[in-house]
Order: structure tokens, then sequence, then C-alpha cells
């Protein structure tokens, strides 16, 4: 296993299923390592000393791995500590303007808006959702264009991707869709784990005995990178303490525990594309993983019936969400509902590598039943 660990670090050069950020954002090897440490930072411990508005805003990073999004007005957004009942108010430069209980945030907001202010917000938005073990700040740049271009509002949603199993995450993703109602049209945008958010999500909406339905407002998603049939490389990685200890139970709900994850999980009904990355042959980025690959999840494992379009790219898994071709892809079936042009559209979930998704989940099966080795 320990080998296993090294040609990741190494070779792949990541050893997190989604990576280290790319030049400028936050490596989560490092925020994870401070977590597993229990770093006691500013901007990851709460300040218990001091409750309600702030006479200064205080600057933050914004929370990495122990604070999570639970509530969006425009350029502000309330957080939660995922290990305490604490709360805080973020602005859009991640300085801090309140902290105390939820209330005492939203009492905060309505003073540094203006009561009369409070407009609802309305027309189009769009919800974006980070990997696991990233954090918000690596989803910025496709943000920033999704805004310029669009005029739409857009969510990047923080979460603690480590610290929660992904049935939490998508309790807190549902509570976000319904504190939006005056949006009158929702799109979503998902890297990696992010995804499998999403699905857990519709997933509940249908499960019995739930009286919570898919919202009826959401018209579209692009998911990147998506592990939609788990990733063999948590299943190869499964039983390697630093691993474990980095991406907690969402990294072992991706591998060896996927069996019992899947069915919890929901294909959308509503429109969806899928952008892998991969070299476009039988080899990939990673020797580890069948047929083509991103370095981190293999291009058959991303697809997902019932797909409007499929493309793969020559990409980094960890670096989809910033290539521009990524961005301009994503932005057209947004708008369009497809990538390009209808004669170019790939519906097609079958594989184009001569490895199947029951091939993928076979060699995950024989890693389980090896012990989580190769």
């Amino acid at each position: 296993m320990l080998v296993c660990c090294l040609f990741v670090a190494g070779v792949a050069g990541r050893i997190a299923l989604d990576g280290w950020g790319s030049a400028g954002h936050a490596a989560p090897l490092e925020a994870s390592v401070s977590a597993a440490a229990g770093d006691a930072s500013v901007d990851e411990t709460p300040q218990p000393s001091h409750q309600g508005h702030e006479l200064f805003p205080v600057p933050t990073f914004g929370g990495k791995q122990f604070w999570g999004d639970e509530y969006f007005y425009r350029e502000y957004r309330i957080q939660h500590h995922v290990l305490t009942s604490q709360f805080r108010l973020l602005d859009d430069q991640d300085r801090r303007h309140a902290a105390g209980s939820f209330d005492d945030c939203r009492r905060a907001l309505q003073r540094i808006v203006g009561p009369e202010k409070m407009t609802p917000m309305r027309g189009t938005a769009v919800l974006v959702l980070h990997g696991l073990g990233r954090s918000r700040a690596c989803m910025e740049p496709l943000c920033d264009r999704l805004r310029r271009e669009t005029g739409w509002w857009v969510f990047n949603i923080g979460y603690p991707s480590t610290r929660c199993e992904i049935a939490a995450h998508a309790q807190v993703l549902a509570q976000i869709l319904e504190s939006l109602p005056e949006i009158e049209e929702i799109h979503i945008v998902a890297h990696s784990m992010g995804n499998i958010v999403v699905r857990h999500y519709l997933g509940d909406c249908g499960a019995a005995g739930s009286t919570r339905r898919v919202d009826p407002r959401i018209r579209r998603m692009v998911m990147l990178g998506p592990p939609n049939h788990g990733s063999l490389l948590a299943t190869l990685l499964a039983e390697n303490e630093l691993f474990a200890v980095l991406l907690g139970t969402p990294g072992q709900q991706l591998g060896r525990q996927w069996a019992q994850l899947e069915p919890r999980l929901a294909v959308p009904r509503f429109e969806f594309a899928v952008i892998a990355g991969g070299l476009g042959d039988s080899q990939g980025f990673n020797a580890l993983l069948p047929g083509d690959d991103d370095g981190i999840v293999a291009v058959d494992s991303t697809r997902l019936s019932g797909s409007r379009d499929f493309l793969v790219l020559p990409v980094y898994h960890t670096f989809l969400v910033d290539d521009a071709r990524v961005m301009q892809y994503t932005l057209n079936f947004l708008l369009k509902g497809q990538f390009s042009t209808p004669g170019q559209r790939r519906p097609s979930a079958v594989s184009a590598t001569g490895v199947s998704v029951s091939s993928i989940k076979a060699d995950a099966a024989r890693c389980n039943a090896a012990g989580g080795g190769p």
C-alpha cells in the first residue's frame, strides 16, 4: 500500500482523490495535514470569546475543511463549523462580519445590508461544488467566468468535504436550495465528489418516507470528472493510514464502501452532461487505472446513462476546473444544452475504450477481496 501511495504522490502527482490545488490555490493535502494535527488557526477554529456583529471585518482564509457554507445572500454567506455549533458571516473577500448563532449572523447581515435593501434575489443561479479535499477557492476562476459571461447569480459552495459523510453534504445542499426561494431557474456545476453529493441529494428526494422532492427549478448540470461508478484508486488506497486520515469517511465511501453508497444515488432527470479528463487512448495518465483516465478517475467511471453530452479532454483531474476549454464547454451546455453543435453531441454512455464500467467494478471488488491492495 505504501508503494501505491508513493506512486500516486510521485507519478500521478496527487495522493488525494481531487489532488492539490493548482497554482495560487490552497493545497488540500496541507489543509488536511493541519486538520489531522489539530491546527488551531484563526480560520479553522471558532472564536468563542466574541459573539454577534464585528466592529471591523476580520480576515479569514474562508474555511477549508472545517467550515461549510449554509446560506447565501448576494456577496455574503453564512458558514457553520463542522465540529461545533458556531456560525459566522463572511463577505466575498472572506472577511468575517459576525460570529455566534445562525440568527446572530442573519441579524448582522440585515444590519450591514439594511432591511430596506434586503430585496429578493431573482433570475437564474448556478450552484458550484468542489471535490474531495479541495476548497471553494479552486472553483473561483470558473465562477468568475460564469458571472462575467452570463450575469447570473453564482454561488460557490464550500463544504468540509473530508470531515462528514456524503449524506451530510447532500442534506446541506438541500437546505441551500430551499434558502433561495425567489430564484427562478437553477443550474449546477460540480467537480469530482461534488457530483456524488448532488446525486445523493437526488436520491434522498426519492427515498421512501421522504417528503422532500427534487427542486423543479434545476434545469441543467455539468459534471466535471465525476466518479459516477466509484473510484478504483480510492479502493486501492483504502487501507493506507495516511489516505484514511486525510480524506476521512468520504474517501472510503468512494472506494471500499461504494457498494453501500451507490444505491442511495440517483441519476438526474434534468439535463446533464459529463466532461472527463483523459488522453484518448487505452492507457491514460495513471497506469494503476484501467483504460483511459485523468490520473484519478477512469473515463469509464465518469460515464452515466442519460447524459445529453459527453466529452473527453486531455486534462489532468485536478486541473479540469481551471482549463479554459472546460470553462467554455460548461458555459455552452448551461446556455444551450450541448457542448458544441447538435451534430457533434455525444449523449452515449457506452465505453469508447473497450474497458466497461462492469470491469472497473470487478477490479474494485477484487481489490476489496484482497484487502485493498493491488
